[in-house]
C-alpha cells in the first residue's frame, strides 16, 4: 500500500458535517455526550461514500457491489472456487431468496455455474467460471486502487494501521 508520509502533528483537521451536527446537539442538549454519535456518524458516512465509489467502479465490469461480493466470496474460497448457496448466504448475510436472485443474474452472465452437489442429491454447488474468475480478479484490483487512493492520500501507514486496530477493537465489542 502506498501511503503518504506522516503530516506534522500540528496540521489541523478541518471541521466536517458531523461536527456541525454534534454542535447543534450541544446547543440544544448540552447534557448529551455526543462522541459516540460523531464516531458512528463518520464511520457511516465513510462507508456510504466508499460504497458508492465501489458500486460505480464495479459497474464498469457490468456487476453490482452485491454481485461482486458473491464472485469475491467464491474467489476467496480457493480452488476449485466452489461453495453451496447456503455457504454463500451465510458468508454474505443474505436470505436464500436474495442469494437466488444474484446467482440467477451471475449465471445468466456466464460468471458462475450451478451444478448438483455430488454428496447431497438435494444440494447445489456454485462455482466460478473462467470468465467469472478473470472478471473478479480485475474488479478486485480496480476496487483496491480506489480504496488505496482514499486511504493513501489521507493517512500514513502508521495511522492506517492504528485506525484498523481501533476499528477491529470496536467491532469485537
Amino acid at each position: 500500500m502506498t501511503l503518504r508520509r506522516a503530516a506534522p502533528a500540528t496540521t489541523p483537521v478541518p471541521r466536517d458535517a458531523v461536527d456541525a451536527i454534534t454542535d447543534q446537539w450541544a446547543a440544544v442538549r448540552p447534557d448529551l455526550e455526543t462522541t459516540p454519535m460523531a464516531l458512528y456518524g463518520r464511520i457511516y458516512r465513510i462507508a456510504r461514500t466508499m460504497g458508492d465509489r465501489m458500486e460505480k467502479e464495479y459497474g464498469r465490469f457490468g456487476i453490482s457491489r452485491g454481485e461482486f461480493d458473491v464472485l469475491a466470496t467464491l474467489r476467496r474460497s480457493g480452488m476449485p472456487y466452489t461453495l453451496s448457496p447456503r455457504e454463500l448466504s451465510a458468508t454474505l448475510m443474505l436470505t436464500t431468496g436474495g442469494m437466488t436472485g444474484r446467482l440467477d443474474k451471475l449465471e445468466k452472465a456466464g460468471l458462475l455455474a450451478r451444478s448438483p452437489d455430488p454428496n447431497d442429491r438435494r444440494g447445489l454447488r456454485v462455482s466460478l467460471t473462467a470468465e467469472g474468475l478473470d472478471l473478479v480478479d480485475e474488479a478486485v484490483a480496480a476496487g483496491l486502487v480506489i480504496q488505496r487512493e482514499a486511504v493513501g492520500t489521507t493517512l500514513d501507514r502508521a495511522e492506517a494501521e492504528q485506525l484498523g486496530a481501533l476499528l477491529r477493537k470496536l467491532m469485537a465489542a
